[in-house]
């Protein structure tokens, strides 16, 4: 069985729910134009690698990852506890520009579009950078921040750049090379402001990595810890969670191992850990997983785990099927206040309605696919 990654596969240029690519117009516009989004890949049947995605800019789509179809998990035990971290604004930030939201504002008599606009183009998405652009991502990335801060919400960011983010497979793209990315992460991380802002940092650099050789992914998870502790120090208030990849991927222990290799478990460059990003795995089964991968990591104390629940409400399809599976459905509304002990919260990293590809061209906005996730 192919388990589904959370890599995006980019089609042209890399872009997520909510894009903020630049489209050119100058290095102070910053309307997150929506490209096609990354699509999710299956991955072998064996532990290897894998991607996602969402809105705001390019989400990473996954790439072939092992999948165990499981069995709808129980409701897990969970102590009710704030997250770790509570933040001086609790509410998530909704990005004003998206494929969705262009879709609801022409298509008012559209008799899907209530159902569309209240359930997935109403709800707080992230917002990608997934093109390298060093000459304006700081006035791109300070556009959406600035905004969130306006508004007293907390925006969710994706810095999806690396190179090689894709091992070469549909997400090709990202800087040329890892001095390259070091530079652009430090002008990403200029535009962070000061205000609360959750980071997903590359979404799947980690569990997708094998394909590198052992000096290149050394290189990697070097260049990757440089940049948990760039973002955090030029916005002491940002949150950075890293790739945990997803509960039918890695194992917690061999994820953790990565994850210690990149920074993760120093306060000075990590707030925890992200998963499930472009997937469709339970809740409780995301839960269980990123606790023992938090077990396994050890290091900071308050170390939490972030879940994106934006398509997982019936779970993953029992046949593995990755591109725009039938029967999904929504997941839990994104929020910060989870009431699960370490789970710092549900968001959604890739904008429902999105295809992989197969009921619509890859990374763009498919309302018939939206409204059977939404109904």
């Amino acid at each position: 069985m192919v388990a589904m990654a959370s890599v995006v596969a980019v089609v042209g240029t890399v872009t997520g729910m909510v894009s903020a690519l630049d489209d050119g117009r100058g290095s102070d516009e910053a309307r997150p134009d929506v490209s096609s989004s990354p699509l999710l890949q299956p991955l072998p049947a064996v532990p290897t690698p894998s991607p996602s995605k969402t809105s705001a800019s390019p989400s990473p789509s996954p790439s072939p990852s092992p999948s165990k179809a499981k069995p709808s998990p129980s409701p897990s035990k969970t102590e009710t506890t704030k997250p770790k971290t509570e933040p001086a604004s609790v509410q998530l930030y909704r990005h004003p520009e998206s494929q969705v939201l262009d879709w609801v504002r022409t298509n008012r008599d559209d008799p899907r579009r209530a159902v569309i606009e209240s359930r997935i183009a109403d709800r707080p998405a992230a917002v990608w950078f997934a093109d390298y652009t060093p000459s304006n991502i700081t006035s791109r990335v300070r556009a959406v921040t600035s905004a969130g801060s306006d508004k007293g919400r907390v925006p969710v960011v994706v810095p999806y750049a690396i190179p090689d983010r894709d091992c070469g497979g549909a997400s090709q793209g990202g800087a040329p090379d890892l001095g390259a990315y070091d530079g652009w992460i430090e002008k990403f991380a200029a535009g962070l402001g000061s205000g609360e802002v959750i980071v997903i940092l590359e979404p799947d650099a980690l569990a997708q990595s094998d394909c590198l050789s052992e000096g290149q992914r050394t290189a990697r998870f070097a260049s990757l810890a440089r940049a948990g502790r760039v973002l955090k120090a030029a916005n002491p208030k940002a949150r950075v969670y890293y790739d945990a990849g997803h509960s039918d991927w890695n194992t917690p222990e061999k994820q953790a191992g990565l994850l210690r290799r990149s920074g993760a478990a120093s306060a000075a460059a990590s707030d925890g850990v992200f998963s499930n990003v472009s997937n469709f795995n339970r809740t409780g089964d995301e839960i269980a997983y990123v606790r023992r991968t938090l077990d396994a990591l050890g290091g900071a104390a308050g170390l939490g785990a972030v879940i994106d629940t934006s398509r997982n409400g019936n779970g993953a399809p029992a046949d593995g099927e990755w591109c725009d599976p039938a029967g999904r459905k929504l997941g839990q509304a994104p929020t910060l206040r989870t009431g699960e002990a370490r789970i710092d919260g549900y968001l959604w990293v890739k904008l429902p309605g999105e295809s992989d590809g197969c009921k619509g061209a890859p990374g763009t906005f498919t309302p018939d696919y939206a409204y059977d996730l939404a109904r």
